[in-house]
């Protein structure tokens, strides 16, 4: 069985699902690793996401949550209308882009079945 994935850089399971979930989740902390992973791995039949993923080694703001739901949709092209979702974010704007995007593109990849 797949398991679930996790995009944050600092959160652990614990502290958004129960802790008896935890052996469900793979944790990926940047961007990068997300793509990595996906790459590896293939697609994940869901995905936690965090938005703000702190800094890249330069000390810059790293891509973030909306950047990876945007690989997913315009760069993956993997099939991802039976993708579950959460975005756990505390940044109530980009949780809204990352779930407006995902959700949209899944309806319109559906809706042309």
């Amino acid at each position: 069985m797949k398991k679930k994935l996790f995009l944050d850089d600092i959160r652990t399971i614990e502290m958004v699902y129960d802790k008896a979930m935890e052996a469900e989740f793979d944790i990926v902390r940047t961007y990068d690793a997300f793509v990595k992973y996906i790459e590896t791995h293939g697609l994940p039949p869901f995905i936690s996401f965090d938005n703000d993923l702190g800094l890249n080694k330069e000390g810059e703001v790293a891509p973030d949550g909306y950047a990876a739901a945007k690989w997913l949709v315009y760069e993956s092209g993997l099939d991802l209308r039976n993708l579950e979702f959460k975005v756990h974010s505390a940044n109530p704007v980009a949780a809204e882009q990352i779930r407006g995007l995902l959700t949209n593109y899944i309806n319109y990849l559906k809706s042309n079945e």
